[in-house]
């Protein structure tokens, strides 16, 4: 680590009341130095990386990491400081703060480096002697593990003899006084500090134990896959992961807990004692995964948090279809006109040289794309709970939706009723000479069978009837309620920008078009969702370029790229202005979409189309005031920006962080540019 940290990158006396304040602080010694190009670039990049999950750890750590195309080589800066900082930890601030920065393409090398600090973080003895290190050479010679005593000198140790137990224990004990195995994974977004500190804690907390416990940290340099032979001997599996586990069927059929990294750092003892109960109770994983019973299971999350993943686990496999399915029945209504729908079927008949022929042939394969929709909404939010043995049930669930008309109301019913079933089937006790076939015999067919009946015989019908109910509602509504309505959906749309409250209106518009024949109210309520989500990017790349002094050097360049993403329908573009500047930008991009939300809904615009922005324009009703309204609600939001930005007295040299260029590859919360 020699090269990494010098005297010049360490601050004893770090004087910082923020976690964004303490990250600039360190980042400006690395520039000093030559190790960061970009100050505002590279603290975007950081900002980005904690918006995906606190950085802070028990114990008074934060480590503030990432990767980023502005940094020069493999650096770490070290702050101390005597007020605290608050990086989100359950304990309270951290007075250790290390700044991580690792190149975009940093090779195996060097994140092996960056992964030997992560676990000496989880040596009491070495936090301890840097609390009270007397000077800043003292402390970067401590970091690279210069002292020729201490903890620091077999950082690695732990890690490789676990392993090398693992590795070796099946030749070695009997079964009978063997000790209990466990195999675990860890991973984190980044790969770098997260995914090691946690293979650490859970390694320590192993031997403690007494236990054989072997990790294999999926980090951003790869992975060492565990010798199949050890995964085969183990008595359990530990996952600890904020990015899903590569390869994960390996560890099939085996108890499993399956949590948050940070689980994994802050509880290991826990963990441990979990995945013991499961093994002694002889619940398995059913399928190729384990159970994600407890995913991202931080303490403190509750079963609201993890139904809006599952919820939205279906819906992201979804959009695929309704932009597929959407955009081809459009075209279809364009080039051959309403009537097209009524075409005999092209397998029948179809003239090449005919332009209604290729009408009918996207709208018929546009018909059957919209017909998985509430299949894959339902089989993926079974998948988000139960993993691979909730697809059957969740897909036979929502088909049966589909056949008794209760559309999406239906799919949602089933699928939470389809995973419910399966992690319910896999808490029971199995013995060993059955578990082979749970996860292809027994499982898919008591699953569907359950939940085969209830959506025929018990739920369906009401379901149906509320389904009904809400079109009739959609198709009455006229005047001020359908104006009041396309401003409700214009806020939604703008208050997280891609987040799940901005896809629960987007689901709600493209849920009444998903038919090959939708309905007046429901293309008007698609057309305002997608205008009143274009309005934020669009809103921030006009306020660059009128009032270009009042945001960063890279919030420009993030400008220009907004245009096309905004035009493009992209509403995602806005979140490097949202991240950087909150309490401004957010408001004013809500306000901005309420109106134009409602002015689309005024106008009584139309959308058959659930995707495609203004490339989409000629398959909208009325697209001249549709376009107005647009502009309008971008002018207004563009002009708040500008207003409160201009309120604001900035410190004598201070400059907002802007955010990362390459805003065209959104992070975690960002993922789906839908709505987005």
């Amino acid at each position: 680590m020699s090269e990494m940290i010098t005297a010049d990158l360490v601050d004893l006396d770090l004087s910082a009341d923020t976690k964004e304040a303490a990250a600039r602080a360190l980042a400006e010694r690395m520039v000093a130095q030559g190790r960061v190009t970009d100050l505002d670039g590279f603290l975007a990049d950081v900002a980005a990386r904690e918006a995906q999950m606190p950085t802070g750890l028990d114990g008074g750590i934060g480590i503030p990491h990432c990767r980023s195309e502005y940094v020069t080589e493999p650096s770490l800066a070290f702050g101390r400081s005597a007020e605290g900082v608050d990086f989100g930890a359950p304990d309270g601030p951290a007075d250790l703060i290390f700044l991580i920065a690792a190149p975009a393409g940093a090779d195996d090398a060097h994140l092996t480096i960056l992964s030997a600090l992560a676990r000496q973080l989880m040596n009491a003895e070495f936090t301890t002697a840097l609390r009270s290190v007397a000077d800043a050479e003292s402390a970067a010679a401590l970091i690279r593990g210069d002292e020729p005593e201490g903890s620091t000198d077999s950082v690695a140790t732990p890690a490789a003899a676990s392993a090398g137990a693992a590795t070796g224990s099946t030749d070695t004990a009997g079964e009978g006084d063997r000790p209990f195995r466990i195999v675990a994974v860890t991973s984190c977004p980044t790969g770098i500090a997260h995914t090691y500190m946690a293979a650490e804690s859970l390694e320590n907390a192993g031997r403690e134990a007494g236990v054989e416990l072997v990790v294999e940290p999926q980090g951003s340099a790869g992975f060492t896959r565990l010798d199949p032979a050890v995964i085969a001997a183990a008595d359990a599996v530990i996952f600890a992961h904020d990015v899903p586990v590569r390869e994960k069927e390996r560890f099939a059929g085996k108890p499993t807990v399956d949590v948050g990294v940070k689980a994994g750092i802050n509880r290991p003892a826990e963990l441990i004692t979990e995945v013991r109960g499961k093994a002694e109770r002889g619940e398995v994983s059913g399928g190729s995964a384990p159970t994600p019973v407890e995913r991202g299971g931080e303490a403190g999350e509750g079963y609201g948090s993890m139904l809006r993943k599952w919820l939205m686990s279906g819906v992201s496999y979804m959009v695929p279809f309704v932009a597929a399915g959407g955009l081809l029945i459009a075209l279809g209504f364009a080039i051959g006109g309403y009537e097209i729908k009524s075409a005999p079927s092209v397998m029948q008949h179809f003239v090449w040289t005919q332009t209604d022929s290729w009408a009918a042939l996207m709208f018929q394969v546009g018909a059957v794309a919209f017909g998985f929709l509430v299949p894959v909404l339902a089989g993926y939010i079974a998948y988000g709970m139960a993993d691979r043995p909730g697809l059957v049930p969740g897909f036979v669930g929502g088909m049966i939706a589909s056949t008794i008309n209760a559309g999406f109301l239906g799919g949602l019913a089933a699928g939470l009723i389809a995973g419910g079933v399966v992690l319910a089937i896999q808490k029971v006790k199995i013995p060993k000479a059955v578990r082979g076939i749970m996860p292809v015999v027994v499982i898919p067919l008591i699953s569907t069978a359950v939940v085969g009946f209830l959506m025929f015989v018990v739920i369906g019908k009401p379901i149906a009837s509320a389904q009904k109910g809400m079109t009739d509602w959609l198709n009455g509504l006229s005047g001020s309620n359908a104006i009041l309505l396309g401003a409700l959906l214009g806020l939604m749309m703008c208050f997280d920008l891609g987040g799940p409250v901005n896809k629960v209106a987007y689901t709600f518009a493209t849920a009444g078009i998903a038919v090959s024949n939708p309905s007046d109210s429901a293309m008007k309520i698609m057309a305002a969702v997608m205008a009143a989500g274009m309005v934020p990017p669009l809103a921030m790349a006009l306020a660059t370029t009128v009032r270009g002094k009042l945001f960063t050097e890279t919030e420009r360049e993030n400008g220009k790229a907004a245009w096309v993403l905004g035009a493009s329908f992209i509403s995602e573009g806005a979140i490097p202005f949202a991240a950087a500047d909150p309490l401004r930008v957010i408001p004013s991009s809500m306000v901005g979409g309420a109106i134009t939300g409602a002015l689309s809904m005024a106008f009584g615009a139309t959308l058959r189309a659930p995707h495609g922005g203004i490339f989409v324009v000629p398959l909208i009703g009325s697209p001249f005031l549709y376009l107005i309204a647009i502009a309008v609600g971008m002018s207004v939001t563009a002009g708040l920006v500008v207003v409160l930005k201009g309120m604001r007295k900035p410190a004598a040299g201070a400059t907002a962080p802007g955010a990362p260029k390459d805003i065209s590859a959104p992070t975690a919360e960002a993922k789906q540019p839908i709505a987005a």
